[in-house]
Order: structure tokens, then sequence, then C-alpha cells
């Protein structure tokens, strides 16, 4: 049976995630700060562990790395991702709260996956996917505005692309994925796609992937991303 660790599991893309692995026999690893809190995760049927994590604090992940032992894991879904200055313009730019989104959608995903790398390793897939964005292209910027999450999915984009070669030895696949505007809190109510799309084009990419695609930055229907 393969299975998927997913960060971020009790809402949004990371619960459709869960819902759809699960419907399809998958053992899923269903991640958030809350699990007891989180109740549309609770309602899942299938094979899913719920287990507490914040991805920022290095006691919750040492917990969770404790708690799966030697379990490997064929995908691990770093999906975990705040969005705290939306639409900001240069004028109402916090850098405390800058920060803070750098911490989480960066520094985060690199550490949980440095810390998951054996069970990755003991997987028959290794692969591990982050969730990144469209507008992280920076050929793609064509104006300003909303800087932190921009450059966070961007410097996440490099941060992925280092990691797969530094993962390579190991036969992992590492591979950033825009899955395009999501209706989802973050995404919002107008986005033009609906989660269960946006999920089910993902996971046709990540089922599709070959180690030759390590490092590359893709969109939801697979296609290469400019950086």
């Amino acid at each position: 049976m393969s299975s998927v660790l997913i960060t971020g599991a009790n809402r949004g893309l990371g619960l459709e995630f869960a819902r759809q692995y699960a419907a399809d026999g998958w053992r899923v690893i269903a991640c958030c700060r809350d699990p007891q809190r989180a109740h549309a995760l609770q309602a899942l049927k299938g094979d899913i562990e719920r287990h507490a994590l914040d991805v920022n604090d290095n006691l919750s992940i040492g917990n969770l790395v404790t708690a799966l032992g030697m379990a490997p894991i064929d995908v691990l879904l770093l999906n975990a991702g705040v969005h705290l200055q939306k639409d900001c313009s240069l004028d109402e730019l916090n850098a405390d709260l800058w920060m803070r989104e750098f911490q989480t959608n960066v520094i985060a995903p690199l550490v949980l996956a440095r810390r998951l790398a054996d069970n990755i390793t003991r997987s028959d897939l290794r692969r591990v996917i982050a969730i990144s964005s469209g507008s992280a292209s920076i050929a793609g910027m064509k104006s300003g505005g909303n800087y932190a999450y921009r450059s966070c999915k961007t410097a996440l984009n490099a941060t992925m692309h280092m990691l797969a070669a530094d993962l390579a030895p190991r036969g992992i696949t590492v591979v950033p994925i825009a899955p395009g505007h999501t209706r989802t809190d973050m995404g919002g109510a107008t986005a033009p796609y609906s989660a269960e799309d946006s999920v089910t084009r993902v996971r046709g990419v990540i089922a599709g992937l070959s180690f030759k695609d390590s490092g590359n930055f893709l969109s939801r229907d697979g296609a290469p991303l400019p950086w």
C-alpha cells in the first residue's frame, strides 16, 4: 500500500488531498496543528492517521518523526502554508509578517523534508512535492504588490531545486507544483478552480512523475513553468 504524508491537512487543498488519497486506498498520514479540532479531517473515511504537527516547532517535528519510526513515506506532500499579507502594496508591507511567512512557507518545508528523508528513501515512489504557486515565476511577474507571498513561493521553488540535487543520490524526486488559483480560504471564493479539480490534476502530475522531473517547476497539468 502506498503512503502519503500531508501537511496542513485540516482544510483547503490539504483536506482534499487527504480525502482523495484515502478514497483511493492509500495510507494517509494527515498532519495539522490540532487534529482534535479539525472536524472535517476527523470525518474523513479510510486508512488515515491524524498527527499533531506545527511545522515551525522542532519539538513537534521530532514527535512526528518518533511516531512514524521506520515507516516508509511514498509521497511527502508539503502543503502547509500561510498568506498573512494578502494583496498588500509596497507601502503596506510589514517586515515582521513577511518573516513569519518565510519561516512557514520556505524554511519549514525544507526542515521537514530533511527530517523525513530516511522514511522517503525506504518507500517505493520516493517523491517530495511542494505546493507552490504560479505567482512564484519571476518570468511571469508583470506587476508589483503581494511581495511576501510571491517572494516566499519563489524562494520555496529555489529551495526545492537545491533539495532535488541533495536528495538525488537517494533516488528521491523533488518537484514544486503550482495547483492554480483555487477556491480555498487562502485562494478566496472567486478563484476559478475548485479544490477537487486542482487536487485531482496535481495528483495526476504526481502519479506521472519520473526521476528526470526532479528539480523542475511544474503546473497543474504537468507542463514546465518558467522560473
